[in-house]
Parts: C-alpha cells; structure tokens; sequence
C-alpha cells in the first residue's frame, strides 16, 4: 500500500497550489506520485462535479448534493486512487471526504452518522494517512476568491496539476454563516482525531506554508519506493 494525502481548507486557502507544489517536489525527488482532487479526477468524476458546482442549480436538494459528491468519489477512488495506492505510489488529493463531513455533515445540518455509511459505501472505508487543514479566516478566504473572479488575476488564471481553474462556484455562493459552519466542523474533526491531521496557518507565505507541508511528509516518504531511474 502506498501513501494517501489529502488538504482540506475553507474556501480561499492555497489547498490546490499547495498540493501542487508538493506534488512537484515528490515527484522531483523521484518517488511515484499522482495530484487529484474532489469531486473530480477521472471523466465520470469531473461530469458529476459540474452539476455540483454550477451555479443555477440553487434548487439541489442536500441529499441530491450529498449523494452526488459521493458518488464522484466511489468513481474516483475506485478508478484511481485505490488502484495507485496498490501500486505502492504516493496519492494527493485537494479535498476528500472530510469535506462531506463538514460541508454536508456539519453545513448543511445531515446527519454524520449516514454521512459515515454513505462514504464509507463509497470509499470501502479507504481513509487518508495524513490530512493538512490551511486555517484561514472564512471571510478573509472567500474574499480571496472573489478577487480572483472579478480582477480576472493570474491566481483564477493558474491551472494545477489537479484540475482547471479555480472557479466561483454554488458552494462558495452560500452566505456566511454557512461557511462558518463548515469552519466550525472542521475544527471539530482535527479534534476528533488529532494523529491523522496537521494545521498550518494559510496567512504565512506561499514558500514557508510548502516548507511547513513538506517538513511533515518527508519522514514518511521511506514507506514508498522511488521510481527506478531511466
């Protein structure tokens, strides 16, 4: 089995840039790896995400989006993630079911324990080895994002290994206190189970934020085998 992380985050945070940049310096120091994210990664994936995101279907009902997201998730995990992490490679994912938990689960009100079945349905239970969270003001995220939508600036423009550009989405649109709702649930997954995450602070520089990243991933890169050189 090889080694499964994720980054979650309020909206706004650097997740994407993040997992890029950590997946370019794995992948720099010779180790298999490949850059996802949720809902999306494969073509049944990214079909169901553009439902999800778009911004005229203000109608989905919360079960609909619940079951959607995990659906794009059974997909991917079963078409990517799973099979890589078999082959013993490294797999980064921007967001993953923890989002559900909070977005859905402590967002919209669902209850976690059916949130637990649905994704554990959907995930046959496969769980990440580490998590990051890049802690950000909700309000000061969200701001982020819409200056990257109405300037037009090179941060909507910059396309991750992990997908296209950032896009303003349904998600983002819902108010406040919403998204510190998600915040809120968040925080209190970090203390259900404090071994599997790592907060960083998302307000420091873009550079020292990767460093912070990669100084918690390297003792564990050991467990995978690099690729053999060419």
């Amino acid at each position: 089995m090889g080694l499964f992380i994720t980054f979650e985050g309020p909206e706004g945070s650097g997740k994407s840039t993040q997992a890029r940049l950590l997946y370019e310096r794995i992948q720099a120091l010779g180790y298999p790896v490949i850059l996802t994210r949720e809902p999306g990664g494969t073509r049944i994936s990214e079909l169901i995400r553009r439902i999800l995101v778009d911004l005229r279907h203000t109608e989905m009902a919360p079960t609909t989006e619940t079951l959607l997201f995990s659906a794009a998730r059974a997909q991917l995990v079963s078409e990517l993630v799973r099979p890589y992490l078999n082959t013993g490679g490294i797999v980064l994912c921007d967001r993953y079911a923890d989002s559900t938990f909070a977005y859905q689960g402590y967002g919209l009100g669902r209850d976690l324990d059916e949130l637990h079945a649905i994704t554990t349905i959907a995930t046959g239970g496969l769980q990440p080895d580490l998590t990051f969270y890049l802690d950000l003001d909700v309000e000061a995220g969200l701001q982020r994002k819409r200056w990257a939508r109405d300037r037009g600036s090179e941060a909507s423009k910059a396309v991750s290994s992990s997908g296209p550009p950032a896009e303003w989405n349904r998600l983002d649109a819902r108010d406040l206190a919403y998204h510190q709702r998600v915040a809120a649930g968040f925080a209190e997954l970090i203390r259900n189970n404090p071994e599997r995450w790592r907060r960083c602070s998302a307000e420091q520089p873009l550079d020292q934020l990767a460093e912070q990243i990669f100084a918690a991933v390297e003792p564990i890169l050991e467990r995978v085998a690099r690729l053999e050189p060419h």
